[in-house]
């Protein structure tokens, strides 16, 4: 199973159902997925929430080959251009469902 790639998926979570059909979409080509599991939807958070879950986020793409943009309408918010940068600083492969 070496040769399995993995593959964190990043996006706005306004996109939640479209990332979770990549996911699915990836793992039947045989990638394994790593995407957020919980629902940001009209949540607030302290600032020191959203700190822990960038850092683990961008733990996420270490531990990844690859990162996925779900950039629907060619849509990429802060975070996500956060979550590029990192990944292209880490020489990741970088996907996306939307030319870049």
């Amino acid at each position: 199973m070496s040769n399995v790639k993995v593959v964190t998926i990043s996006g706005s979570m306004r996109f939640a159902e479209k990332m979770m059909e990549v996911a699915e979409e990836l793992e039947l080509k045989g990638f394994a997925v790593i995407q957020c599991t919980y629902d940001v939807s009209g949540r607030k958070y302290k600032k020191s929430d959203i700190e822990t879950l960038r850092r683990t986020h961008n733990k996420k793409i270490e531990i990844s080959d690859a990162l996925y943009v779900v950039n629907v309408g060619g849509y990429i918010g802060s975070s996500t251009k956060s979550e590029i940068e990192y990944a292209r600083s880490l020489n990741k492969e970088i996907l996306s469902l939307e030319p870049l």
